[in-house]
């Protein structure tokens, strides 16, 4: 009698998890998964930093609660195999992406797998094909460059008519 409270109880644990992680898969707009076997304890303590300052969750997660919670999520065709080490990103695409394939170069052991960034499933190319672009913070500096061009242009323009004209008179 007791084991099968003992079921329920680990069933309704795994359910609640199952809900938790099927609603960080649903918010984020980026989500990587990795397998982080073999990292040292440096190691996972400054990836987890790394993350952590990005505003990037990272958790270990059986594949079996993930199976469910992508399905439940409504994501097809995410496939969770061997250890799994989720990164969730409700705000910046790219920085699960960016961090995870950066500290795989310094990192052996750290392999990225996957991933589903804006609700489509995505492969490790696409992942590090992602991770190679600019920050959220570097594409805005680039923006800004580009707006700020045909103003300083413009204020040059006017500097120099009004420099002719001094010289002029």
């Amino acid at each position: 009698m007791s084991d099968y409270k003992v079921n329920e109880a680990t069933i309704a644990v795994k359910s609640e998890l199952v809900d938790v992680y099927a609603k960080k898969f649903a918010e984020a707009v980026s989500v990587v998964v990795a397998d982080s076997r073999g990292l040292t304890v440096e190691q996972d303590t400054q990836l987890r930093k790394n993350l952590r300052e990005a505003g990037v969750e990272f958790k270990v997660v059986k594949n079996s609660i993930l199976r469910r919670a992508a399905e439940k999520a409504g994501i097809e065709g995410m496939e969770f195999s061997g250890p799994s080490a989720v990164a969730f990103s409700n705000e910046d695409v790219v920085a699960p992406a960016k961090i995870l394939s950066e500290f795989a170069k310094t990192a052996e052991n750290l392999e990225v797998k996957g991933g589903i960034i804006e609700g489509k499933v995505s492969s490790h190319e696409e992942i590090a094909a992602i991770a190679a672009l600019p920050s959220r913070e570097g594409l805005l500096s680039m923006l800004l460059s580009v707006l700020q061009a045909p103003v300083r242009n413009v204020a040059l323009a006017v500097k120099a008519v009004a420099d002719k004209a001094e010289s002029a008179a």
